[in-house]
């Protein structure tokens, strides 16, 4: 078992290395993006990226505070979800409410990779693996939806 230090260390130095291995990756725009960082440039939309201890998992998380606008926003991502699978090659899992690791009510969809963890340093290379393509697939998918969502704000 680890002491929260180094927990925290070995959480930060997943990240740091996850950043750094997707640095020279651009957007699908052409431009620098950082990734760990994703800003969607939507209030209350979030891409996260996870890394526990028994799991990964990637999401598009709706954080608004109204119910409505949030469900609004979920059934929005709905008319987009055949186009979203196309573009990640996979379907996710929808979820309409949850609470957040905030403490927070939100809509998720989301992806989990199990049985792996992030204080494993042998198992980063799968959980890279299971994270890279997924951002980036969801940069792909955002930059056409996008203009959607700031017109729903």
């Amino acid at each position: 078992m680890f002491s929260k230090e180094e927990a925290a260390r070995l959480r930060q130095q997943f990240w740091i290395s996850f950043g750094q291995y997707m640095k020279p990756i651009l957007g699908a725009e052409g431009l620098p993006v950082n990734w760990v960082n994703y800003k969607t440039g939507v209030k209350n939309i979030f891409f996260r990226m996870d890394a526990e201890k028994k799991q990964a998992n990637i999401a598009i998380e709706i954080a608004h505070p109204d119910e409505g606008i949030r469900e609004l926003f979920f059934e929005q991502f709905q008319e987009f979800k055949l186009m979203l699978e196309n573009t990640l090659n996979e379907q996710w899992d929808w979820i309409p409410s949850v609470t957040n690791s905030y403490d927070k009510q939100v809509a998720r969809i989301e992806m989990v990779l199990p049985n792996v963890s992030v204080y494993n340093q042998q198992q980063w290379p799968d959980i890279i693996t299971f994270l890279k393509p997924r951002i980036i697939a969801l940069d792909e998918f955002w930059t056409d939806v996008k203009p959607v969502f700031e017109d729903l704000k």
